[in-house]
C-alpha cells in the first residue's frame, strides 16, 4: 500500500477512471491523485472508515459485475452520511492487499488507547507543518503549524517555547522535540488546577487523594476505593508513580480525557435496560422515506440509504411501493423525479443488514400504491427472501391482550401494512380499503400541496391482496377514529399513523389521553409531506406523549436527527429506549404540560460549569483564520423543560479557549429530558458558523469534572475535539 497502486474509482456505470492510491508514511492517510490532475491531489484518513466490503457489495459495483469479477472489487464504507468510495483493481492479489490492509488498519484505529490517539494526532500535526518533507520544523514551519492548529500566539510566547523545545540548538524540531514543544502547548492550567486541589506535594496523587478526588467530585460514591485503584493501572503512564500507588498529572488528564471521564456514564453505553416488556413501552428509532439519500422531490432513491439507517441501529423502515412496469415492484417517491429501486433488493438488503447493529425487531412499514398482482409478488418475495425472519404467526397461537416484547421478537422483522379483517377472524378473501397511511392522513391534515400526502385519487381505494394480508401480525395499520373510540375498541395489534400537525395538535389538545394510548398500542408519527427538502421536525415533542415511531429522514443532518442519535446513545445503541415507569401505566395521569401533576415529581437543578474546549476544528480553511468559540447549552423535554443559555464569545482562540462560566437550568422532567451542547464560531455580522455538538439523555450524565467528546454535523467523532465541563445534579430546594 506505501509502495502505491493504480485503481480504478468507479462512480457509476459510465464514470470509470483510474487513480493512482497510496498509503502515507504515518500509516493511517490514504493519498490519491489522477495522472492529469498536476499537483492536486486528495487525502482521507483511516479514522474516516467504518468498513471495507468485498466483490461487488455496493450498487454501483453490482452494476458493473459483467465487466468487472468479484474478485478486483472493493468498496470503502466511510463513517456517517458520506458516500461510499467503489474501487476496482487490476489484480485479484491487488485487491486483496487492499482489503486485508484497510481492515488491519481500522482494526488498529479501532483499538487504539488514549495515549497511542494522542501520539497519533501528534505526529499528524507534524506531517502536516513539515512542509518540505526533512522530518524537521522550523520556526516559520510551526508560526503556520500554530494558525492550522487555531492558535492565536504572539510570536515572543511562540519563539520561547519553540527554543526551549530546541534542545540542540539547531533552529529546527525534530519528531522528539517537536512531542516536547506540543505537550508544552497543550499544558492544561485548569486541569492542573483540580489536580493541585488534591495532591499533597503538587507532583503526584497518592491513592487516598485520588480516591478523595473520586468520591467528593465525582460522585464515584463506594466504588471510589476501587476504582482509584483500576485507574491507575489503566492510564497512569509512568512506571515510578505506579509502583507508589499514584497517579501523575499526565495520567490524570489522560484519565479525564477518556470514556470513563466523559459525560456519558459508561454502563448506560451497553443494553442495560430491561427488554421483555410490550413493545408499546419502548421508543423505537425509526426513519422516514428510508430509501431516500437526498430530498424527496428529485432525490436518488438507494440500498444504501436503508444500510446506512441500519447500521445506525433504525429498527422501524419504510418502503414505498408502487407497481413496476414488468410485473415486478419498485421502491420510491411517487409522482417526483426520485429514481426507482426494485422492492426485491431492498428486501435482500434488509435480510442481509438488518441485525448488524442490533438483534431487536425491525418494523417494515409497507406504504402500498400497488396493484393486487404485484402486491401478491410482494408477499412472494417477503416470504422468499426473509424466510424464518419474518413473524407471520402469533407467538403463542393466542390473540394477545399485549404486544410481544423486543426480547421474545429478537432477530424477527415485523409486517407493518393494511389487514383483511383482524387477528379474530378472517373476512372476505379481498377488502376495499385505503392503502396507504400517509395519503390517510393528508386528506384529514388538509396538507394537499404535498406530493407525498395527497391521495392518488386512482388508487387511494384498492383491494388488497390476501398473500399480503397474511403476512401482517402485530402491526395493522388503521385509521385513527379518536381516543374514545380506541379505549372502547382498543387492540394492542392496531397500529396508526399521525401527521406531525395531527399529532402536535392531539398532543396539545388531548396531552394525557394521547400517554394512555400510547401504552397499549403502537403509533407513528412522520414529516409533513411539505418538507419536500427532507428537514425533519423535533421529535421531542411525540416522545413526550409517548409516541414510539416517531420517523425521521436520516439522511437529514441537523438538530432533530442530533436528538434521535442522542436519546438512542444509550442501552447500547440497540433501537430501543424503555419509556419512563409513568408512560407506561395504563391508567397513567401524566400531561407533558404539566409535569408537576405527576405522581413522584422531582425537579432538578442542573448546573454545568463551562471551563474550556481543547482543539475545536477550524470552520473556515482559509489560513489565517481562527474561531472566536463560544458555548450553547440546550435542553429539550416537555414544554417547561425548553431552555437555551450560553456563555460569551472568546477571541480567536479555537485550540485552548478558557470560559470558566455557570449555566443554570432547572429540569421538571428528568426522565425525558436531552441536554445538547452546540459550539459555534461567533460572527457578529451574521449566523454564527457550526463548529461542533454532543447530545445525550440527562438520566445519561455523570456528574463532576467530564469532558464532552463533540462530534461533526454529521454525527461523527471529530477527535481529539472537546469541551471540560464540572456539572452538579441537585433537588431543587
Amino acid at each position: 500500500m506505501m509502495a502505491g497502486s493504480t485503481l480504478r474509482k468507479v462512480k457509476s456505470r459510465s464514470w470509470k477512471k483510474n487513480r493512482y492510491f497510496r498509503l502515507l508514511e504515518d500509516g493511517l492517510t490514504i493519498w490519491y491523485k489522477s495522472r492529469w490532475a498536476g499537483r492536486g491531489h486528495s487525502t482521507f484518513s483511516v479514522t474516516d472508515l467504518e468498513a471495507v466490503r468485498e466483490g461487488h457489495q455496493s450498487e454501483v459495483l453490482l452494476s458493473i459485475a459483467e465487466e468487472f469479477p468479484a474478485e478486483l472489487c472493493f468498496t470503502l464504507v466511510f463513517h456517517g452520511r458520506q458516500g461510499n468510495l467503489d474501487l476496482v483493481a487490476e489484480s485479484p492479489d491487488e485487491a486483496q492487499a487492499w482489503i486485508q490492509g484497510v481492515r488491519m488498519l481500522i482494526h488498529k484505529t479501532q483499538t487504539m488507547d488514549e495515549k497511542e490517539k494522542l501520539d497519533q494526532w501528534v505526529w499528524d500535526w507534524f506531517h502536516k507543518a513539515d512542509k518540505n518533507k526533512d522530518g524537521k520544523m522550523n520556526f516559520k514551519e510551526v508560526k503556520k503549524l500554530l494558525k492550522m492548529m487555531n492558535v492565536e500566539m504572539n510570536e515572543d510566547h511562540a519563539l520561547h517555547l519553540f527554543t526551549m523545545a530546541d534542545k540542540s540548538e539547531s533552529g529546527s524540531l525534530e519528531i522528539e522535540q517537536f512531542v516536547f514543544f506540543y505537550k508544552m502547548l497543550t499544558q492544561r492550567d485548569e486541569v492542573w488546577q483540580v489536580f493541585q486541589d488534591y495532591s499533597e506535594d503538587g507532583e503526584k496523587l497518592m491513592l487516598e487523594e485520588l480516591q478523595s478526588f473520586l468520591s467528593v467530585e465525582q460522585h464515584e460514591g463506594e466504588q471510589s476505593a476501587q476504582l482509584a485503584q483500576e485507574l491507575i493501572e489503566r492510564y497512569e503512564p509512568s512506571e515510578t508513580a505506579m509502583k507508589q500507588g499514584a497517579m501523575s498529572l499526565d495520567g490524570f488528564q489522560m484519565y479525564l480525557c477518556s470514556q470513563e471521564g466523559s459525560i456519558f456514564k459508561p454502563e448506560h453505553q451497553d443494553l442495560y435496560q430491561d427488554m421483555s416488556q410490550p413493545l408499546s413501552h419502548y421508543f423505537i428509532s425509526s426513519s422516514h422515506n428510508t430509501y431516500l439519500l437526498e430530498d424527496q422531490l428529485r432525490g436518488q432513491s438507494s440500498l444504501e440509504a436503508y444500510i446506512q439507517a441500519l447500521k445506525r441501529g433504525c429498527r422501524c423502515v419504510e418502503v414505498d411501493c408502487w407497481d413496476g412496469y414488468d410485473g415486478d415492484p419498485v421502491v420510491y417517491h411517487g409522482h417526483t423525479l426520485t429514481s426507482k429501486i426494485l422492492f426485491k433488493d431492498v428486501i435482500s438488503t434488509l435480510k442481509e443488514y438488518a441485525f448488524r447493529a442490533s438483534e431487536f425487531p425491525v418494523i417494515l412499514s409497507i406504504e402500498n400504491h400497488c396493484s393486487v398482482e404485484q402486491q401478491t409478488v410482494m408477499a412472494q418475495y417477503l416470504r422468499q427472501i426473509l424466510g424464518d425472519m419474518l413473524q407471520t404467526t402469533l407467538l403463542d397461537g393466542q390473540v394477545p391482550q399485549q404486544l410481544p416484547s423486543p426480547q421474545e421478537l429478537k432477530g424477527k422483522i415485523l409486517l407493518k401494512a393494511k389487514k383483511i379483517g383482524g387477528l379474530e377472524e378472517y373476512v372476505d378473501e379481498t377488502c376495499t380499503d385505503e392503502v396507504s397511511d400517509e395519503e390517510e392522513m393528508a386528506s384529514c391534515d388538509a396538507e394537499m400541496a404535498s406530493t407525498e400526502d395527497s391521495p392518488d385519487k386512482s388508487n387511494a381505494k384498492s383491494r388488497m391482496s390476501r398473500e399480503l394480508s397474511d403476512l401482517v401480525v402485530y402491526c395493522k395499520s388503521v385509521h385513527f377514529d379518536g381516543f374514545e373510540h380506541a379505549r372502547s375498541h382498543a387492540k394492542c395489534y392496531e397500529i396508526s399513523s399521525f401527521s406531525e400537525s395531527k399529532a402536535k395538535k392531539l398532543a396539545k389538545e388531548a396531552g394525557t389521553d394521547f400517554v394512555q394510548y400510547n401504552t397499549l398500542q403502537l403509533s407513528r408519527t412522520y414529516p409533513s409531506g411539505l418538507r419536500t427538502d427532507s428537514s425533519n421536525y423535533n421529535p421531542q415533542d411525540m416522545w413526550s406523549v409517548g409516541c414510539q415511531i416517531v420517523a425521521l429522514n436520516f439522511q437529514t443532518a441537523g438538530l432533530e436527527m442530533d436528538l434521535n442519535d442522542g436519546l438512542f446513545r444509550q442501552n447500547g445503541c440497540c433501537g430501543y429506549v424503555i419509556k419512563p415507569d409513568f408512560m407506561r401505566d395504563g391508567n397513567t395521569q401524566f400531561s407533558p404540560d404539566k409535569p408537576e401533576e405527576r405522581e413522584g415529581y422531582k425537579p432538578l437543578r442542573l448546573a454545568i460549569q463551562v471551563i474550556s474546549g481543547q482543539q475545536l476544528p477550524k470552520v473556515n480553511q482559509k489560513e489565517g483564520s481562527i474561531v472566536d468559540p463560544l458555548v450553547r447549552v440546550e435542553i429539550y423535554g416537555v414544554p417547561q423543560d425548553q431552555a437555551k443559555d450560553e456563555t460569551s464569545h472568546i477571541n480567536n482562540n479555537g485550540f485552548n479557549p478558557v470560559w470558566n462560566e455557570t449555566l443554570d437550568f432547572t429540569i421538571h422532567t428528568p426522565e425525558l429530558a436531552l441536554v445538547c451542547f452546540v459550539v459555534e464560531d461567533y460572527d457578529k455580522a451574521s449566523r454564527n458558523d457550526f463548529i461542533g455538538q454532543y447530545t445525550l439523555p440527562f438520566t445519561c450524565i455523570q456528574p463532576g469534572y467530564r469532558h464532552i467528546h463533540l462530534l461533526s454535523k454529521d454525527g461523527t467523532a471529530i477527535p481529539p475535539s472537546s469541551l471540560f465541563v464540572n456539572i452538579s445534579i441537585s433537588e431543587l430546594t
